[in-house]
């Protein structure tokens, strides 16, 4: 309680130098505790309001700072949740309405006329600049708040959640290319991400997608190629090779997966899902299918990637290197997401094996762009290029728990199962017994020390 001598309540205005020093203490006490230069110099009841909710705001985040270092996942999903991130933005917009009705009414009580004319604009520029600032970054995370949710809402599925199997969680990741020479979309790569759902270890398995004689999981497409597919009397399309199932069931028999669009899936990515199943001997959860026309976008939104190119890639042309556009040089390079797609999918003078190891290389310099600095920053793009760009039927409820897992991902070396002809897998007459030892020793767990006698 202040004193009726008190310089903040009841000021000497005759004094510029007090009214000056005033100024600055009440502009700097309203950005470091807001509500208290009501309570000191206006009106208390406003200040008591201010303060309640500036201790409840300190409050929430000490709260929620130490679970998000105790149970990390809880706040993760909290903030990939429709109704979490919804209460987030609410919550901003409300303290940024008290931040910016507490910082005009400290402007008033400061009485700029009263203090010295060359201090005036300073302390009238401080105040508008933490203002802004702080009321800003509310309303601006109110806004990344709102469109994640739309986002996310458009992006995953509100479905039921699968538990690891063997300890590990399996996703499918196709790269589709519906180019205007091709019937449909065609998956250009196909790998498996297969990680531990303990440490977050992370293997890709990559499926050459000439793969023949493709075995499935139990399913339609196993009833139908019991010895593989196209094995006996051919498939329906022109050549019976794994990137081909999705063409095949999406085009010419979708009545094999009823309920796959119920399911934020799709028949040829199920059918597709069968094949990677039936091949790896491993239980496939969920698949991410990644556009990669739209890919390019992704890839400018996040502020390209950092690759080490071993080898001189053409840009287009033909298998002559004709019209070549462009070339990817050797080195370090800084790509965008037109020259990214290209290192990526280029085919000419190099094999399908090559192109399958540069696509691991942009899949982990793209998960390396993935940090909450990078993503916050050009939400907005990302947001809508990831909307355009990706489909998966992982579960809006699962991705606080993966986000967390992504977490450790990241600092682990992610594995690759190299199903390579050095490896012994040749692709028109693979050996699947062969392919599914590889991938076992793999994702073996590593033997645990032997305590010293």
């Amino acid at each position: 309680m202040t004193s009726a001598s008190s310089p903040i309540r009841h000021p000497n205005v005759g004094s510029e130098r007090v009214m000056t020093k005033r100024a600055w203490w009440l502009v700097l006490l309203n950005f470091v505790l807001p509500g208290s230069v009501q309570v000191l110099a206006g009106s208390r009841r406003l200040g008591r309001f201010g303060l309640r909710a500036t201790f409840t705001l300190l409050f929430l985040a000490v709260v929620a700072g130490a679970v998000y270092l105790l149970w990390p996942e809880v706040i993760l999903t909290a903030l990939t949740n429709t109704i979490g991130l919804w209460v987030a933005a609410a919550l901003l917009v409300f303290y940024a309405v008290v931040w910016f009705i507490l910082t005009m009414d400290t402007l008033r009580l400061v009485r700029l006329v009263k203090a010295g004319p060359k201090a005036r604009p300073l302390i009238a520029g401080f105040a508008t600049v933490l203002m802004v600032g702080v009321v800003g970054t509310a309303g601006y995370g109110a806004y990344v708040a709102t469109t994640a949710s739309d986002f996310l809402s458009s992006v995953f599925v509100a479905g039921p959640t699968e538990p690891p199997v063997d300890g590990r969680y399996n996703i499918m990741l196709l790269g589709g290319d519906a180019g205007p020479d091709r019937d449909g979309l065609r998956p250009d790569s196909i790998s498996v991400v297969s990680i531990d759902a303990a440490s977050g270890k992370a293997e890709i398995i990559g499926l050459p997608r000439d793969l023949e004689n493709v075995p499935f999981s139990r399913g339609p497409l196993a009833d139908l190629y019991p010895e593989g597919y196209g094995v006996i009397d051919g498939c329906e399309v022109d050549v019976c090779m794994l990137n081909s199932i999705y063409t095949e069931v999406e085009l010419k028999s979708p009545e094999m997966y009823p309920n796959a669009i119920k399911q934020g899936s799709e028949p040829g990515i199920e059918g597709m899902r069968d094949a990677a199943q039936g091949i790896t001997g491993l239980s496939i959860q969920y698949y991410v299918l990644i556009d990669m026309q739209g890919f390019s976008d992704l890839i400018d939104a996040l502020g390209g990637v950092d690759i080490n190119v071993a080898e001189r890639l053409p840009i287009g042309g033909d298998e002559e290197f004709n019209n070549v556009d462009g070339w990817v040089e050797p080195g370090q390079q800084h790509m965008n997401g037109y020259t990214a797609l290209w290192y990526g999918r280029a085919r000419h003078g190099t094999s399908d094996y090559d192109r399958m190891s540069r696509q691991r290389v942009l899949q982990e310099a793209i998960l390396k762009q993935f940090n909450p600095a990078n993503v916050l920053t050009k939400f907005q793009a990302v947001a809508k290029a990831g909307s355009e760009v990706v489909k998966t039927d992982i579960p809006q409820g699962m991705l606080g728990y993966f986000v967390n897992l992504a977490s450790k991902t990241k600092a682990l070396p992610i594995g690759a199962v190299e199903l390579v002809p050095a490896n012994n897998v040749d692709p028109q007459d693979p050996d699947y017994g062969n392919i599914r030892a590889l991938i076992d020793a793999a994702l073996a767990p590593p033997p645990s020390a032997t305590p010293a006698p």
